[in-house]
């Protein structure tokens, strides 16, 4: 389907990557993991087209389309979310128009045995067949569902792209692409601008993706749940691991144990072979034996160990000593004009609460954040900080604090005290500022950069009530797991607004929702959150459905009412239909049979191709791949027929029933 085949990529001295190899096969979800600055999103851009390597190349297979979300750099206008999206898919207007024509055509032509009448016929099948694999006969509402699985509102269809920030921008570009179905779905970090609700839609869309994916992402529960393939960029190489990303960590740990053996007895074994060298060189009795021990030697493979990234961790300065009742909030309200954002919102918080703050994007969260701050006027209510409550804040827009003239490592020893000091490039490590980065000038640091640096500078003040906005978005797997931890052993309280289930399951006792204006709090973990949640939706669902049935006249047991006359003419309509419909039962059932052999071969077929060795043999390879593509195309056919014969046999069915 898809080939990486020798990628090199060098920055001066430094090799990005070299010789870099894999395939991607149909359905395989890849997450792609290393550091940061491991070249992740340079390699998705390599894939995608937008930047050439130095050497090697991407091959495609016939028909293979790839689709790239890149991390920010997006920006849509002049246009609705509606036309914008719909525009992502542009091929389907030209079908429409196209079939419209060759249908125009087939009416007016004087010949239905004509050569010309049969090609048109073709040609009709083509288009056809083209415009359902774009699902053109349901594309209003394709755009609709993925809209709203994405957080937008029916009322935000017809507004101008130009009117959402950067972060609901990149929801359109995510939308366009969602629908545009490619064969290979390339994403760059999707959920750093995802509330939980949006996150989980978007996990389920991609778990029934007819496509490949190669996903980048941080977020550890979100690459468990979507990938079966694991590919590590180290030191410029790529490791393949055949499992998620739980997987990928257990594997690697045997595998490094493993390594360590075979590199302790090559080690002890190259010692033995130079001290016999070493010892007998001079003596012409052993001349021949030591000549062939150092073609030996020679000939052998030297295992390299992988340089051991330090287990890092830190310690927050002993929290100050707070009262009980840390935070309060009675009764407040707040507006922005006529946009009522929070009313009538009640919250205590109590010394070594540890909350996560979660809701959909625009419910508040980040409004409340501020007004827990104090930064926020409020139009009712009350608010009040707790006795000796030492407060800090961290948001993206901290690092507009930051002085531009001093460096990175100045930065941060400007706000340290006591014993933390000797930690500061430890803790610098940990927020991946390593070797001579701790002397950047802040003035030229990038965006993340910055916002790491604010998060560091914030964390090393004396405090006992931390709140923090959405503080993961620019750390990788080991940065993310040094504060979790750190977080977890903080003596004082914790408020974190965060979309990441595995980080706040880490540190957070107590669940905040803001939905609907209010706030509601469930006492236990992100997980027991979401938990929670799917119940209170099974019961919605349920009582919807209990109040439809006790809408019905009932009889004994629940049952309907019913006269015998009532019973004689349902068992004549019954009797009808089945005569009527046995026959289209009859070929349904045998399209059904056949589908379910296809499928059945298709899932044979998937694995022969999924296997490491598949394209060794080309004249097989092919073989494969075109009885693949015959396959799909007889199954799509077969759809297609189900569908023309399951309708007939509905409207048959409500035929009689009128």
């Amino acid at each position: 389907m898809l080939s990486v085949s020798d990628i090199t990529v060098q920055y001066g001295s430094r090799k990005l990557f070299e010789g870099v190899s894999f395939i991607v096969n149909p359905r395989d979800r890849i997450g792609l993991v290393g550091s940061n600055g491991a070249g992740k999103s340079t390699l998705l851009k390599i894939i995608a087209g937008q930047t050439e390597p130095d050497k090697g190349d991407i091959a495609l297979s016939k028909h293979t389309t790839v689709g790239y979300l890149p991390q920010d750099g997006i920006a849509f206008e002049g246009k609705s979310i509606y036309e914008e999206v719909y525009s992502g898919v542009g091929d389907i207007s030209a079908l429409k128009d196209e079939l419209e024509e060759v249908h125009k055509e087939l009416e007016t032509h004087p010949d239905h045995t004509s050569d010309d009448y049969m090609e048109l016929i073709e040609k009709l099948g083509e288009l056809q067949h083209k415009f359902e694999d774009l699902d053109g006969f349901r594309i209003k509402s394709n755009i609709e569902k993925i809209l709203e699985g994405l957080g937008f509102h029916s009322k935000d269809f017809d507004r101008l792209t130009d009117e959402f920030s950067g972060g609901w921008q990149m929801r359109i570009a995510m939308a366009k692409l969602l629908l545009k179905k490619p064969s290979v779905l390339l994403l760059d970090e999707p959920t750093n601008h995802l509330d939980i609700e949006s996150l989980i839609w978007v996990e389920d869309f991609l778990k029934s993706y007819e496509g490949a994916i190669i996903l980048v992402s941080h977020d550890r529960t979100f690459l468990d749940n979507i990938s079966n393939k694991t590919i590590e960029i180290y030191a410029g190489k790529v490791t393949i691991y055949n499992g998620n990303y739980s997987y990928y960590v257990t594997e690697k740990d045997i595998r490094k144990e493993l390594l360590f053996k075979s590199y302790d007895n090559q080690q002890r074994y190259l010692k033995q072979q130079t001290q016999f060298i070493t010892r007998f060189r001079s003596k012409a009795s052993k001349a021949s034996s030591v000549q062939s021990r150092i073609k030996q030697l020679d000939k052998i493979d030297l295992i390299e160990i992988e340089d051991e990234e330090s287990a890092i961790h830190f310690n927050f300065p002993p929290a100050t000593h707070s009262g009980r009742k840390v935070f309060e909030l009675k009764n407040v309200s707040k507006s922005y004009g006529d946009n009522l954002v929070l009313k009538g919102v009640n919250l205590e918080i109590e010394r070594g609460d540890k909350i996560g703050l979660v809701g959909v994007n625009g419910a508040g969260k980040s409004t409340l954040a501020r007004i827990i701050r104090g930064t926020e006027d409020i139009q009712h209510g009350t608010r009040k900080l707790g006795f000796q409550v030492a407060l800090e804040y961290y948001s993206q827009h901290q690092a507009d604090s930051l002085d531009p003239g001093n460096n990175v490592l100045g930065t941060l020893d400007s706000v340290a005290t006591g014993d933390v000091r000797k930690q500061l490039r430890t803790i610098l490590g940990s927020f991946l500022f390593r070797g001579d980065d701790v002397f950047k000038q802040v003035s030229v640091l990038s965006g993340g950069e910055k916002s790491r640096l604010a998060l560091a500078t914030m964390l090393l003040k004396s405090s006992n009530f931390l709140v923090l906005d959405e503080p993961t978005n620019h750390l990788d797997m080991n940065s993310k797991k040094v504060l979790m931890d750190s977080l977890r052993d903080y003596g004082g309280t914790i408020l974190i607004i965060s979309h990441d289930r595995e980080f706040l399951d880490g540190i957070v006792n107590k669940i905040i929702e803001v939905k609907d204006r209010n706030i509601k709090t469930y006492l236990g973990n992100c997980s027991y959150f979401l938990m929670k949640k799917e119940e209170e939706k099974t019961a919605s669902s349920s009582s919807k459905t209990l109040k439809k049935s006790e809408a019905k006249p009932q009889g004994i047991n629940g049952t309907v009412k019913k006269t015998k006359e009532q019973k004689r003419q349902e068992a004549e309509a019954r009797n009808k239909m089945y005569g009527v419909l046995k026959p289209l039962r009859d070929k349904v059932h045998k399209i059904e049979k056949a589908i379910k052999l296809k499928e059945d071969k298709l899932r044979d077929l998937d694995r022969m191709m999924e296997a490491a060795d598949f394209y060794k043999n080309a004249d097989k390879a092919a073989k494969t791949t075109h009885e693949y593509k015959l396959l799909k195309d007889n199954l799509s056919k077969l759809y297609e027929e189900w569908t023309l014969e399951t309708g007939k046999m509905s409207e048959l069915e409500q035929s009689i029933q009128k």
